[in-house]
């Protein structure tokens, strides 16, 4: 049986029941893709069905606002997808629908070559492979193929091979690509796994060239390139008769456009410098250490937070961009991870 027979033999019986499995609706499709991107299906399911709930067609979540998308986002981390999620919301309806064609889904935001083939694939059966993380691993492991996945060399000669392999997928008709694409997908996420996994149940074992030579663990082969930085943070919570200080984080840094608290960066300040620079009259004897050195792990870099509450009656002159609150009103408004850590220690 030759692999693409093998892998959708497999797929109908083991494949994952999934709700946006059950429609052929490119919005729905479109939605799981983007919230399932750096993030797991537990994690990322109840988003995709508070979304539908939410927001069921695509003119729903294009009719949204920037803050009501980014706070039902709230806790799934990698913000730019929510905006790009909105931007190419707006894009479709002003298109009339979603594209029909790979050139055209890739050209709405934050879609590439890998989202654009599983909704063309997926909703309207175009012959697109898809090339994931999952799919990088089983071909790597099945073909011996060392070539790093996260260079042009690798990304290039593993879009051609599955493409390739894409083909004697189809039926007559040359339907079967998203069938084969799934089935791909999860034959990587449930059986071929990056720890532990299951050689001795898979079906491919005979033809699995890294399995006949030991190289399982070896293989998909990545390229290190990425200098992951440390970066210290410290947040002042001002609590002033039942209200405290925002702001919205600008362009240009992570976190754009969610909300938090009064934030010194210790990259560019201590906390003195950035008192006289902003001329902002507070003292840190007056405030009391809530958390201290509190680790966020990003992409990356990695961020170290001190937390600081500074209760006052009467309410200092802000910094620009800051803005009073009522305190129970921060739920409204999209927080990254790290200040919902922060205010959790507060609330204890």
């Amino acid at each position: 049986m030759s692999f693409p027979s093998t892998i959708i033999q497999w797929f109908r019986e083991n494949g994952r029941e999934l709700p946006w499995r059950q429609s052929r609706d490119p919005y729905a499709i479109w939605l799981s893709e983007v919230i399932l991107q750096q993030t797991r299906i537990e994690q990322g399911r109840p988003y995709w069905e508070r979304f539908m709930r939410r927001w069921p067609t695509v003119n729903d979540l294009a009719g949204a606002s920037e803050d009501e998308v980014l706070r039902e986002w709230q806790g799934l981390g990698y913000y730019s997808r929510a905006r790009n999620l909105h931007a190419a919301a707006k894009q479709v309806v002003a298109l009339g629908g979603f594209p029909t064609t790979i050139d055209g889904l890739r050209a709405l935001k934050g879609v590439g070559d890998y989202t654009a083939a599983a909704i063309g694939s997926f909703a309207f059966g175009l012959p697109a492979a898809v090339v994931d993380g999952n799919v990088y691993r089983v071909l790597s492991r099945h073909f011996g193929i060392s070539t790093p996945i996260n260079t042009t060399e690798g990304k290039k000669e593993f879009a051609l091979l599955a493409q390739e392999l894409l083909l004697p997928a189809l039926n007559r008709e040359g339907q079967g690509a998203g069938l084969y694409n799934q089935g791909l997908m999860d034959f990587g996420a449930t059986l071929c796994t990056p720890q532990s996994p299951q050689c001795q149940q898979c079906p491919l074992q005979e033809t699995c060239v890294a399995f006949r030579e030991g190289r399982v663990a070896e293989l998909p082969v990545k390229q290190r390139t990425l200098q992951v930085k440390e970066r210290h943070l410290s947040y002042i919570y001002i609590r002033c008769n039942g209200y405290m200080a925002i702001r919205r984080r600008p362009a240009g840094d992570i976190w754009q456009g969610l909300y938090e608290p009064l934030c010194i960066d210790h990259e560019q300040w201590t906390m003195d410098n950035w008192a006289a620079q902003n001329n902002f009259h507070f003292s840190i004897v007056n405030c009391q250490l809530l958390a201290k050195n509190v680790k966020h792990v990003l992409t990356h870099r990695i961020l170290y937070a001190d937390f600081w509450l500074w209760e006052t009656e009467e309410r200092p002159e802000l910094p620009p961009d800051y803005f009073w609150i009522k305190e129970e009103e921060i739920d409204n408004y999209g927080v990254p991870r790290l200040v919902e850590i922060l205010l959790e220690k507060l609330r204890e």
